[in-house]
């Protein structure tokens, strides 16, 4: 992206009276939406302490998008995304996957793969909203969210009968289908949701990057993205004995295969298996709430996600045998598996919110994770395991009427690391349509099980080893920020600093091949091309500015969002014996995105939305193999709701992504900026049908009244 560009971003953001995407409010209403994973309680948008950004329905509704990483890089300017077989490399303000926590109804998303997150298990049509909360959560939320919390809200079916039909079409044979199935007898429920996604991948060059060839290869086969299906099945029952209380029991299963086609060059773009990914889930829990309003909740979930690579073609893998030996040569023919990990992941959550007076809440609960690990073909000892502990309590005291403070502490055990006090302080200053809010918190990350126990070797243009640490410590980070939100009439301005100081930050270093193992150095010889292992930095820094605005009416929005983003990390570089001062991978110190909706009731039958957005971004910067080039991205929905009955509803979607059709020729093996593939069409329908009276849930994490109890979604 060319200066130029930049300012003209910059003078439509100031001139334009624009909407906040990540807040994005259609109407005053919104202001009075319910948000919860600041605090972990419940809080108008507006009054909320931390300070907490929303994707609405309406929004999601008029974007039509096709995945949670297209709804969360087009619609808010503070994430990165870059899409591989592995799974989404997701950054929110300059800290990468491992650093973010995502929960899908306040529980967390289990799938980690090599750090990196199959936002897949997400149903994007099952999204009631999305709630964001940027800085350090662990006084809340423990380890993991150092860089912050995205908190999906699914949707919530109260009628006595409704099924849901979503197919979507698109280029690349890029299907995606939606079916939804809600009952309701008595003080039972039950909602079985089924989602399918599949697309052919695509090619934006033929050209491959060999760093151990003068020239690169002209004609490789090697795709920008692969050809994969997932489908995935879940079912939420739950019984209301009494309107308190609430007992519930959910389940998953959910599979996907990735596809590689094989090329003509033996070193560089010859896949010689697929990748299979299966994944299971089941939670058991209870929420009640008592007379005076009190809410106790409690759940026992179990997950589990496998990864394997599945042969093509006859294969001489490597992996440890049940003695621990090292077994360079083992054969594996076509149509067999080889396990490469199964995560295991056992928790257990008690919780309570009380009010002890009008104005002073006082949360508190206590937690217990067992995490298992195996992995035969990069673990010595085949299989590892954690557990963890923690017990937190927090405090919300209104003063004044006008200043609202929370505190909070986390006290949590690691069986590897040991005790760790975290600590949360947030204020908010309301004057009028005013709010000021200020936050400090610290956050605490443990190694993962991978960081600490893997020993792998890949041939990626000559074969990589990948060496876990077991003398790693544990990660942890102070992270203040300063906002300011004013609202007047239809237009609102949102601004906050931050800063982001994470002490012994973890990341693959590369270290002189004299070090990797015997048993490796042995085997491989001269191919063994480079040697990197889990290091603890010194420190890193992450700092920048959001800027957000918008203008809405009933039915027009036009809107904007600016992201300013520094990093600087301390790395010791082993070759030359000193400390190296560089970004952090994936960083663009500028990030913008800019929108506007318009929707109109035409007849008693026919409604229709169009929204045009645009995603901005400079250029990425990686330590190795290039930077990834700047970018424009606009896309173009609409959407036409019609033919409505009493019990029947229709809906068509329809737009262009990438209307000017940006591609990125970047050879394969170097990083990209974004791999859109040029210009796509899509196309969708929904039917939908729903019969009986919508009953109020107290359990929702969603605003409502009685007014409303009978509306449709």
């Amino acid at each position: 992206m060319t200066c130029r560009n930049i300012a003209g971003l910059l003078l439509a953001i100031v001139v334009c009276p624009p909407v906040l995407a990540q807040k994005t409010i259609e109407s005053k209403e919104s202001l009075q939406e319910v948000v919860v994973t600041g605090t972990g309680t419940r809080h108008l948008l507006k009054d909320a302490p931390v300070q907490t950004e929303v994707i609405n329905r309406q929004v999601l509704k008029t974007f039509a998008g096709r995945s949670i990483e297209d709804i969360l890089s087009q619609l808010s300017a503070s994430f990165d995304f870059e899409q591989g077989d592995m799974g989404s490399q997701m950054q929110m303000n300059g800290l990468g996957n491992s650093y973010i926590l995502i929960l899908i109804d306040g529980k967390r998303l289990h799938g980690d793969v090599g750090g990196q997150n199959d936002l897949g298990l997400i149903d994007p049509n099952n999204i009631e909203r999305i709630e964001i909360v940027k800085g350090a959560s662990s006084a809340l939320y423990g380890s993991d969210a150092i860089a912050g919390v995205i908190n999906i809200i699914t949707r919530k079916h109260n009628e006595g009968v409704m099924l849901e039909n979503k197919t979507r079409y698109g280029s690349h044979n890029d299907v995606r289908q939606h079916n939804g199935i809600a009952l309701r007898f008595g003080q039972w429920k039950s909602y079985t949701n089924f989602q399918l996604q599949h697309n052919d991948g695509w090619q934006n060059t033929a050209t491959e990057h060999t760093p151990s060839s003068a020239t690169p290869v002209t004609d490789s086969k090697s795709k920008t993205a692969n050809e994969f299906t997932n489908w995935q099945i879940a079912e939420r029952l739950a019984w209301n004995p009494t309107q308190q209380l609430e007992l519930y029991a959910e389940g998953s299963w959910y599979q996907k295969g990735i596809y590689r086609k094989s090329g003509k060059y033996p070193k560089y773009d010859v896949y010689n298996y697929d990748l299979k990914y299966k994944n299971a889930s089941a939670v058991a829990g209870m929420q009640w709430t008592t007379n005076r309003g009190d809410l106790v909740t409690a759940d026992v979930s179990w997950n589990k996600h496998a990864y394997f690579h599945a042969f093509t073609s006859t294969t001489l893998a490597e992996g440890f045998d049940e003695d621990g030996n090292f077994i360079l040569d083992y054969p594996y023919f076509t149509g067999q598996k080889l396990l490469m990990s199964n995560q295991e992941r056992t928790m257990f959550n008690l919780k309570g919110v009380f009010a002890l007076t009008p104005t002073n809440k006082l949360s508190a609960g206590i937690e217990a994770r067992y995490d298992y690990l195996k992995a035969p073909a990069s673990i010595k000892g085949r299989t590892a395991d954690d557990n963890t502990e923690a017990i937190y309590v927090q405090d919300e005291l209104q003063l004044l009427h006008i200043l609202q403070v929370t505190a909070g502490l986390r006290l949590n055990r690691n069986e590897s690391f040991g005790w760790k006090l975290t600590p949360k302080l947030s204020t908010m200053l309301k004057l009028g349509d005013f709010r000021l809010r200020a936050s400090w918190s610290q956050g605490f990350k443990t190694p993962t099980i991978k960081e600490l126990n893997y020993q792998y070797a890949r041939d990626m243009s000559g074969i990589i080893l990948f060496l876990g640490n077991p003398d790693l410590k544990a990660q942890t980070s102070n992270y203040f920020s300063l906002n300011g939100e004013y609202t007047i009439g239809h237009f609102n301005v949102s601004v906050t600093g931050y800063y982001n100081k994470v002490d012994d930050m973890i990341a693959l270093v590369t270290i002189p091949k004299s070090e990797a193992p015997d048993v490796y150095r042995q085997q491989y010889g001269e191919m063994l091309s480079k040697v990197r292992r889990y290091h603890n930095m010194e420190d890193a820094k992450t700092y920048g500015v959001d800027v957000n605005l918008r203008y809405t009416t009933d039915h027009l929005s036009i809107g904007a969002g600016y992201s300013y983003l520094d990093t600087k990390a301390n790395i010791y570089d082993t070759t030359h014996d000193r400390m190296v001062n560089v970004t952090i991978d994936g960083m663009a110190h500028h990030k913008a995105n800019v929108f506007a909706t318009w929707n109109h009731q035409f007849a008693t039958n026919y409604q229709m939305g169009v929204g045009i957005y645009g995603k901005m971004s400079t250029k990425r910067y990686y330590q190795t193999n290039g930077n990834g080039k700047g970018y424009q991205i606009w896309r173009l929905s609409t959407t036409h709701d019609l033919g409505k009955s009493k019990h029947m509803t229709y809906r068509i979607e329809a737009g262009v992504d990438n209307i000017f059709n940006y591609v990125d020729k970047t050879p394969h093996g170097l990083h990209l900026g974004t791999n859109t593939s040029g210009t796509t069409l899509f196309a969708s329908l929904t039917v939908r049908f729903a019969k009986g009276k919508k009953i109020r849930n107290i359990f929702n994490n969603q605003h409502y009244n009685k007014q409303k109890d009978n509306e449709e979604d």
